[in-house]
């Protein structure tokens, strides 16, 4: 029995006192709740065991008694009351078997009580603890989904109950480790940062944690995401830069890019290489030409209370084009809901979201949206109003063309290899089966061609968040420098 209590617990101790009685046994509330039951050889009497075992535990809970025993027809239930705290209600051992029962079960039965009841206080510490640790786990979740939505405020009040506090400025790692070492390399992490590190469980990637890490000033090396990788055996960890607390969804993103870099790397880490945001060099013209596409979303008012609202819409949206399906994971709820919302926002901006262009738009817009350093001035009142660029006309301004050629450029010239393919791919929706047909290829190759352009993109192409937005707009404004 000591064995049976040390490496199984309750439910094996229970599984062999079945065995000894040739019958049921099971540990039930004092109010007559089975909490686990157990039978040698289930069958259609099992069920009746259990409802006798029930009626005598509510019986022994009246009588306030220790124990209790009760036959019926062919029948005897034995119950014996646990010992627990003072201020827990002790559940009951229970049980069930024909008579004549085996000679010595009663004694059995109370010394087997013991056991069981070290084992239920055991187990119950350990149920509270992965309660509270999963009450935890979905703090910073919600912490890590504010801050991804700009709403720093609300932020701030939820992570005052959770430790550390929210630093500012940033740097964001993500770490890549198999799923069931995840919670090892929390504790790893949290270890190495000194306990400064906000530590989250990717709510998408089940293999991926998290890290806002207070930003270091002169270590763009990013030491942390350093030491990580070179502590845990098989992790990959990608680096963004240092931001302010404000942007840690772009900071996040750049995580992401670094990551697939460090995938094919011998030193399994990577930090974001400098690039410009496309949302910054837009500027003012883009800021207002934002706002316009998002207008008919943003002034949505819901039909019905249980409908969702403009900024939740906004941050379905948000979700979709940054995780794609796994949104559904990310905003806990259920994928008809996110294709209704999808449909929904479809129609309010008479756009098509299977449409990578239309796509690349509104994750442009949403971008410059969430970035509060863009001008947007105030009109005069009386004032017209100025006139809205179009997203063609934004991507020709000199600045977005600037951008636009370095991040093609290291891809060569245009038509060499990687051009064509990357360009294939984003023309054929970013979808690899039509990519690979229109290319002449297989699906694998088109997918390692792919990924090998990641590592000379140094961004994430196939896995979401993608570049394949920025790429997207590249190709456009290149396109229409050409044509001017």
């Amino acid at each position: 029995m000591h064995g049976l209590a040390r490496s199984g617990g309750s439910q094996e101790l229970l599984r062999w006192l079945s065995g000894r009685a040739d019958g049921w046994a099971g540990l039930l509330g004092s109010d007559g709740t089975v909490l686990h039951g157990v039978a040698r050889v289930p069958d259609p009497a099992s069920a009746a065991s259990a409802a006798l075992a029930t009626e005598c535990a509510r019986e022994l809970t009246a009588l306030g008694a220790r124990s209790f025993s009760l036959d019926r027809g062919a029948h005897a239930a034995l119950l014996f009351s646990l010992d627990a705290p003072p201020d827990v209600r002790a559940p009951v051992l229970a049980v069930v078997a024909r008579r004549p029962l085996p000679q010595g079960l009663p004694t059995l039965l109370a010394d087997a009580a013991l056991l069981l009841a070290m084992c239920w206080a055991a187990e119950t510490v350990e149920r509270k603890r992965r309660r509270v640790d999963l009450a935890e786990s979905r703090g910073r979740e919600a912490v890590l989904h504010l801050l991804m939505t700009g709403q720093l405020s609300i932020a701030h009040q939820v992570a005052g109950a959770l430790k550390p506090s929210l630093p500012d400025p940033v740097r964001v790692c993500v770490v890549e480790c198999r799923g069931r070492d995840r919670d090892e390399v929390a504790r790893v992490c949290a270890d190495l940062s000194g306990g400064r590190s906000w530590i989250v469980r990717c709510p998408v990637y089940a293999r991926h944690l998290i890290l806002i890490v207070p930003a270091a000033p002169g270590q763009a090396d990013g030491r942390l995401g350093q030491q990580v990788a070179s502590v845990v055996d098989d992790c990959v960890v990608g680096v963004s830069e240092d931001v302010t607390l404000a942007d840690t969804a772009t900071a996040y993103r750049q995580a992401f890019h670094a990551l697939a870099v460090a995938r094919g790397l011998p030193e399994r880490y990577a930090h974001f290489g400098s690039a410009p945001e496309p949302a910054l060099v837009a500027g003012a013209e883009g800021a207002r030409w934002a706002d316009a596409l998002l207008a008919p979303l943003l002034a949505h008012l819901p039909r019905r209370g249980q409908d969702p609202g403009s900024q939740e819409l906004a941050a379905t949206l948000a979700s979709w084009l940054a995780f794609s399906s796994h949104a559904t994971e990310h905003l806990k709820i259920h994928r008809n809901t996110l294709a209704a919302r999808l449909r929904l926002i479809g129609e309010l901006l008479e756009l098509d979201l299977n449409k990578v262009a239309d796509q690349s738009a509104l994750d442009l817009a949403l971008r410059i949206r969430a970035t509060p350093a863009l001008p947007r001035p105030a009109r005069p009142a009386g004032a017209a109003p100025e006139p809205v660029r179009s997203l063609d006309e934004i991507l020709c301004l000199p600045a977005v063309r600037s951008w636009a050629m370095q991040q093609l450029r290291p891809l060569g010239e245009p038509g060499a290899d990687p051009y064509t393919t990357l360009r294939t791919w984003l023309a054929r929706e970013a979808q690899l089966g039509p990519a690979a047909q229109a290319l002449g290829i297989s699906v694998p190759g088109a997918r390692k061609r792919l990924t090998r352009l990641e590592t000379v993109l140094q961004r994430s192409l196939l896995r979401t968040p993608s570049a394949r937005y920025d790429l997207w707009l590249a190709f456009r404004a290149l396109d229409l420098a050409d044509d001017a």
